[in-house]
C-alpha cells in the first residue's frame, strides 16, 4: 500500500462565500478536488477506481477513524484529486461515516462533486442529489448500473433529466467501462462550469429555507442554502459552522427555531418529504418502462433468501458448504496439508535447519530461526502453511457472496432476530467478516448507527466471532468428530446469544433503527471475485506475518531466559481446572498474541495425539472465545476508546476459562 497521508481540513476561508452562493472553481486555481458521493451499494468505489487506476493513498480523516480512499484523475492534461467518500443516504448523517463525508461536504474538501447512483432506483438517490445542489458546487450526476436498469426495461431519459437539473447526467457501467469517456469530458466541462441553481421547494420549505439563509451574514465553504437547510433540521455540525461564522449566531439560531414551529410535525420529515416530491416531479416522464429481458427467477430468490421459511435452510446450506467444506475441508484440511507436509516438513524445514547448522555454531542463536519456536520453523510455517490457505479460501467464499448480493438479503432475514440482541440486520455485515478478520470487522463497526450498536457488535467479534485461520484450524481439527464440532458450535452459538441478549438489557442507548439498499442479485464476476480476494489476502497476510515472527521472537527469549517456563507454570492451575494437559498452556500463550497463532498451536498439539475427544473440545471452546488477537485489541482501543476496549478484555479472559471448567464438568459427567 502506498503511504498514507492525511486528508486536509481546509480552513472555513478557502473558497468562501459571503452568506450566499460559494464561488465556483476555476481554471488556473490550485490542484481541483472532486468527491465522488452516494449511497453504499451503488458501485462508488468501482467507479473511483476506474477513474484513478491503482495508484491509491488512503488515510484516516482527522480526528477520526474513518478511512477516505484518494486518488488522481487526469483530464485534458489536468491532474484532479478524486476523494471516494463513505457512503451516505442523506447530508443529516446518522453513522460515523456519513459524519465525515458531511463534514468534508460543507467544510469545503471539494470543488466538483460527482454523484453517484443506481439507476434502478433514481426515485430514493435524487433526494441527495437535491441536497448537494444546495452546497452550490459544480455538480455531475452519473447514472451507474445502467446495463441491470435496462435488463429489467428501464429506460431513463438522461438529457431530460439533466435539462431539469441543471447539470451534466452521464449513463455508466462502472465494472465495464461503459460510458467513463462521455462521463470524462462531462467532469472537464464540470471543472471551469458555474454552480448549479440551488432547488426550491414548495409547501413552506422553500420559504423557511430562504428565511434562514437570509439571516445568514457570515463567510462559509459552501452556499449557506445547504447550512441553512441542515440548521432548520436541528443539525450539529451546521449549527457549528454558524457558530463560527456569524457574528451574531443567536439570530441565526432564533429564525430557525421561527421557522421550524411554523411546520406540521416534525421539521426533520417536513423537509425530506418536500425533497421526494420535488424528485418526484423531476423524474415524471423521465423514467420508462419498456420491455426488457426481466429475471423473474432472480427476483423470486431474492424473495426466498429474505424469508425466514426459505431464508435459514438456504443459509445453513451455504455455511455447511462454504466454511465447513471448502473453508475447512478443503482449506484447512487438504490445502493446509498439502503446503506444510509437502513443502514445509518436506523441504523447507529440513533445508532451513541444515543452513543454520553450517552458518550458526551458537545453538542458543540457531533456535531463534530454526528452534521449537524458531521464526521459519514456526513462525513463517504458521503464517504461510496454517494460515494463509485458510485466509484464501475464506476470503474467496466471502468475495463470491458480496459480489453475489447476498449480504444485504441475509441482512434482512436476521434483522428481526438480532432484534432481541440489541442489534439490527446491518450489523450482519461486519460479524460476517469477523469470520474472516475480527480486525477488520471491528473497524467496519462504524458503519452501525448508535455507539450502543457498535459497542454490542464489537464486543461480540471479540468474545464469540472466530477468525477464518482460527475458524479453519478449529474445523480442520474436529472434522473427524462430529459430537465435538456440535459442541463447540453449540456453545458458541449460546455464548452469542446470552451475551448479546445480556447487552441488550444492560447497555444504555437507543436501539438501532434498519435500513439498507437492497442490490439485485448477481452473477459475481470472477475478475472481481479473484481481486478482492487478492487484495484482502495481501493485506490479510502483510498484517500477520509480522506478529507472527515477533510472536516467536518473544516466545524464543522467554524458552531462553526461563520466563516461557515460568508462564507455562503460572498457567498449570487454570489449565488442570479445565482437564487438560500441561503442554495446553503454551496454546493459550500462542492466543495471546493471535488467535490464530494459538489455533496453529493447538492444531500441532491435535497431530501429536496428546489431547482427547474432551480435552479437545474444552480447548478448542476456551480458545476461540478467549482474548482477542494484539491487532484486534489495538483496534478495539482506536474505534470504542481504551477505557471500553480494557472492560471487555477484563470480561472476555475470566468467561472464557470459566466456561472452559463448566464445559469440562459437563462432559466428564457425560462420560466423554
Amino acid at each position: 500500500m502506498p503511504p498514507t497521508r492525511t486528508l486536509p481540513r481546509p480552513a472555513l476561508e478557502d473558497r468562501a462565500c459571503h452568506g450566499g452562493r460559494a464561488a465556483a472553481p476555476h481554471a488556473g486555481a490550485a490542484r481541483l478536488r472532486l468527491a465522488l458521493v452516494g449511497a453504499p451499494n451503488v458501485g462508488k468505489s468501482a467507479l473511483f477506481n476506474r477513474l484513478t487506476g491503482a495508484y491509491v493513498t488512503v488515510s484516516n480523516y482527522p480526528g477520526t477513524s474513518v478511512s477516505v480512499d484518494r486518488g488522481t484523475l487526469r483530464l485534458a492534461g489536468e491532474a484532479l484529486e478524486v476523494l471516494d467518500t463513505p457512503g451516505l443516504y442523506s447530508l443529516l448523517p446518522t453513522t460515523e461515516e456519513e459524519r465525515v463525508t458531511q463534514r468534508i461536504l460543507l467544510e469545503g474538501g471539494a470543488d466538483v462533486l460527482l454523484h453517484v447512483v443506481d439507476a434502478k432506483s433514481l426515485e430514493r438517490m435524487l433526494p441527495l442529489t437535491l441536497q448537494l445542489l444546495e452546497l452550490g458546487r459544480p455538480l455531475v450526476l452519473a447514472l451507474n448500473m445502467m446495463d441491470e436498469a435496462e435488463a429489467l426495461g428501464l429506460r431513463v431519459e438522461h438529457r431530460e433529466l439533466a435539462a431539469r437539473l441543471g447539470v451534466e447526467v452521464v449513463p455508466v457501467v462502472a465494472v465495464t467501462g461503459r460510458g467513463l469517456r462521455e462521463l470524462g469530458d462531462a467532469l472537464r466541462r464540470a471543472c471551469s462550469a458555474a454552480a448549479p441553481a440551488v432547488p426550491a421547494y414548495g409547501n413552506g420549505v422553500g420559504h423557511a429555507v430562504g428565511e434562514v439563509r437570509a439571516c445568514l451574514r457570515g463567510e462559509y465553504p459552501v452556499d449557506a442554502a445547504a447550512v441553512a437547510a441542515l440548521l432548520l433540521q436541528g443539525d450539529t455540525v451546521a449549527a457549528e459552522l454558524v457558530e463560527r461564522c456569524e457574528a451574531e449566531p443567536a439570530r441565526a439560531r432564533h429564525a430557525a427555531l421561527q421557522a421550524a414551529a411554523e411546520f406540521r410535525g416534525a421539521n426533520v420529515y417536513r423537509v425530506a418529504y418536500e425533497r421526494h416530491r420535488e424528485a418526484e416531479r423531476l423524474l415524471d416522464g423521465v423514467v420508462l418502462a419498456t420491455p426488457g429481458r426481466h429475471s423473474p427467477w432472480r427476483e423470486r430468490l431474492g424473495r426466498w433468501l429474505a424469508t425466514p421459511l426459505t431464508g435459514f435452510p438456504v443459509l445453513f446450506g451455504i455455511l455447511y458448504l462454504g466454511l465447513y467444506q471448502f473453508v475447512g475441508q478443503f482449506g484447512a484440511g487438504m490445502l493446509v496439508d498439502f503446503v506444510e507436509t509437502r513443502v514445509f516438513e518436506a523441504y523447507l524445514n529440513p533445508f532451513f535447519t541444515a543452513l543454520f547448522a553450517t552458518l550458526v555454531p551458537w545453538d542458543w542463536l540457531r533456535q531463534l530461526f530454526v528452534g521449537e519456536y524458531g521464526v521459519l520453523t514456526l513462525g513463517v510455517r504458521y503464517a504461510v502453511a496454517i494460515v494463509l490457505p485458510v485466509v484464501g479460501t475464506f476470503f474467496l467464499f466471502f468475495s463470491l457472496l458480496e459480489d453475489s448480493g447476498y449480504f444485504p438479503r441475509l441482512a434482512l432475514l436476521v434483522d428481526r432476530g438480532f432484534k432481541t440482541i440489541g442489534l439490527s440486520g446491518r450489523a450482519v455485515i461486519p460479524l460476517v467478516l469477523g469470520f474472516a478478520c475480527d480486525t477488520m470487522a471491528t473497524m467496519v463497526t462504524r458503519t452501525l448507527e448508535t455507539r450502543r450498536e457498535r459497542v454490542l457488535a464489537t464486543l461480540l467479534l471479540a468474545l464469540a466471532i472466530p477468525c477464518s485461520a482460527q475458524l479453519g484450524v478449529i474445523l480442520a481439527i474436529l472434522a473427524g468428530q462430529p459430537r465435538a464440532f456440535a459442541v463447540w458450535g453449540g456453545v458458541l452459538l449460546g455464548t452469542f446469544l446470552l451475551v448479546g441478549w445480556l447487552g441488550a438489557k444492560l447497555l444504555p442507548g437507543e436501539r438501532a433503527s434498519f435500513h439498507m439498499e437492497l442490490p439485485p442479485l448477481r452473477v459475481p464476476r470472477p475478475g472481481n471475485v479473484l481481486v478482492k480476494t487478492l487484495t484482502r489476502m495481501q493485506w490479510y497476510f502483510l498484517e500477520v506475518l509480522p506478529l507472527f515472527l515477533l510472536a516467536s521472537v518473544i516466545l524464543w527469549v522467554g524458552e531462553l531466559t526461563g520466563l516461557l517456563q515460568r508462564a507455562i507454570g503460572a498457567l498449570a492451575p487454570v489449565v488442570r481446572l479445565l482437564g487438560l494437559p500441561a503442554e495446553t498452556a503454551s496454546v493459550f500463550l500462542f492466543g495471546f498474541f493471535r488467535r490464530d497463532y494459538g489455533a496453529a498451536g493447538l492444531f500441532d498439539l491435535s497431530r501429536q495425539g496428546l489431547l482427547d475427544a474432551a480435552q479437545l473440545t474444552v480447548a478448542a471452546v476456551t480458545l476461540t472465545l478467549f482474548v482477542p488477537c494484539v491487532a484486534q485489541f489495538l483496534m478495539m482501543v482506536r474505534e470504542r476508546g481504551l477505557k471500553t476496549a480494557l472492560g471487555m478484555f477484563a470480561f472476555i479472559t475470566p468467561f472464557a476459562f470459566g466456561v472452559g471448567a463448566l464445559l469440562n464438568l459437563l462432559l466428564r459427567g457425560l462420560g466423554w
